[in-house]
């Protein structure tokens, strides 16, 4: 199983995804098959918002999860050309957790950006908890290390961390519409891509 950025991309079925626009980005590194729906979030709120997106897409049967400091972008022409673009970045991942069915976790060094996408994501989601303060938030899910590509842009990012629920990825997820997604993966990307406007 790869064990470095470089490995996992030259594992068959792995793809990257880059769509250089404005200087806000949004990455999912972990999409695909991974952390499923995080890179359609991600993808979809960039093209509404005119962003920059950057993904890296897991194929079904490859159950590898690199850490995000390994994702160096020595390894990779198109993530450096993505982090030579952006100015700042959220980077959406998924994550479950047993009591946090319902809590979004937003992370990473740019706490102004942290708390920007908290207002815009709590009125569009009044179902979920949105996380802002660090002190609530795992460690291991806070995306602080300066090796993280959240962190690497010139004004850093946010970590955002997705429990399956809002991915409709659970029974108890809203019924997915003609498009594929739940209401509130719909109501998500509307409001990441009006954070990323608005910013």
């Amino acid at each position: 199983m790869p064990q470095t950025f470089a490995e996992l991309l030259a594992t068959p079925g792995v793809t990257e995804v880059l769509a250089l626009r404005s200087r806000f980005g949004f990455m999912a590194f972990h999409g695909g098959d991974l952390e499923a729906v995080t890179d359609v979030v991600a993808s979809r709120a960039a093209e509404a918002a005119g962003a920059s997106y950057y993904g890296v897409l897991h194929p079904p049967g490859l159950d590898v999860h690199l850490p995000s400091t390994r994702f160096d972008p020595a390894a990779s022409a198109t993530l450096t050309a993505f982090l030579d673009q952006v100015d700042v970045v959220i980077t959406v991942h998924g994550y479950g957790r047993r009591g946090r069915w319902t809590s979004l976790l937003a992370g990473g060094s740019n706490r102004k950006l942290a708390e920007h996408v908290g207002a815009h994501l709590r009125p569009a989601l009044p179902g979920y908890e949105i996380v802002t303060d660090l002190n609530d938030i795992p460690k291991e899910l806070r995306g602080l290390h300066p090796a993280n590509p959240v962190n690497r842009p010139p004004a850093g990012g946010v970590q955002l961390e997705l429990p399956p629920r809002v991915r409709g990825r659970t029974p108890l997820s809203s019924r997915k519409g003609p498009d594929g997604l739940s209401a509130p993966t719909r109501d998500l990307i509307v409001a990441l891509a009006a954070a990323a406007r608005v910013w």
